[in-house]
């Protein structure tokens, strides 16, 4: 019988520590990475990039920059070219999680 309470008690612990962990952060503080008007503030994010040229290409112009060219994947995944934004040509680059990065 004490098995049994012991057993019961250690899988409620258990239920309510997981469930602690999964409630989300009411910090208001917290920035949400994955909405278009934000940016990872440690981008670029090096990691597997699934984006093609033309996608990657379609996304750094969707950012604001025009005459995007010479775009290569690094090791890194984080795709690396040149474009320009307000008459000025500046370094570019973009992660696998889409945030786009003037360097």
């Amino acid at each position: 019988m004490k098995n049994l309470i012991l057993s019961a008690a250690i899988l409620a612990a258990t239920a309510f520590h997981a469930q602690a962990q999964t409630q989300p952060s009411s910090d208001p503080q917290t920035p949400a990475i994955a909405t278009p008007d934000t940016v990872n503030p440690t981008a670029p994010v090096a990691g597997a990039n699934s984006f093609t040229e033309a996608q990657a290409k379609a996304k750094i112009e969707e950012a604001g920059f025009q005459n995007v060219t010479a775009l290569v994947k690094a090791e890194s995944g984080i795709w690396q070219g040149k474009a320009t934004k307000d008459g000025k040509e500046t370094a570019v680059s973009l992660d696998y999680q889409g945030n786009v990065v003037a360097q």
